[in-house]
């Protein structure tokens, strides 16, 4: 089966992508067909970060390509015109965002958990030795007074 796809290039933390034409058996970054456009997430303002050749995309598609999910995205976003693509780096910063936001809701209510089941943990502990030290005081005398009796 023949999809469209993106691989991957750049260096580390500064991805690049070149939308390929591949076989789907083969690797991500490997082996492909044809390359038919390019998206550079990371481009600065002003600077070409996404340029795709839509009739080439049409005669695949014609010919049973499959879009893959990224891919469609951006294909819709390029109809779009420019405007489409800063929409969707906005929107794709605000869901990182949100997204970092619940991760650190989630880790400050179980750290607030931990604490409350550690408190609950240590307040009984403190209780029950209290009530037990009294029996063993009241205990204890008694026997030892026959053994004091005994000693005389």
């Amino acid at each position: 089966m023949v999809v469209i796809r993106l691989s991957r290039g750049g260096s580390k933390k500064r991805p690049y992508f070149n939308v390929v034409v591949a076989e789907s058996s083969k690797k991500r970054d490997g082996r492909f067909i044809e390359r038919v456009g390019f998206y550079n997430p990371s481009a600065r303002e002003g600077s070409e970060a996404l340029r795709l050749e839509s009739e080439r995309i049409k005669y695949w598609q014609s010919n049973g390509a499959q879009l893959s999910e990224t891919v469609n995205r951006i294909v819709k976003l390029n109809a779009k015109g420019p405007d489409g693509l800063v929409a969707m780096k906005k929107k794709d910063e605000a869901k990182a965002l949100a997204r970092k936001n619940k991760k650190a809701a989630d880790k400050a209510t179980k750290v607030e958990e931990a604490l409350s089941s550690e408190e609950e943990a240590a307040a009984p502990k403190e209780e029950a030795p209290k009530e037990e030290a009294p029996k063993e005081e009241a205990a204890a005398p008694k026997e030892e007074a026959p053994k004091e009796a005994d000693d005389k």
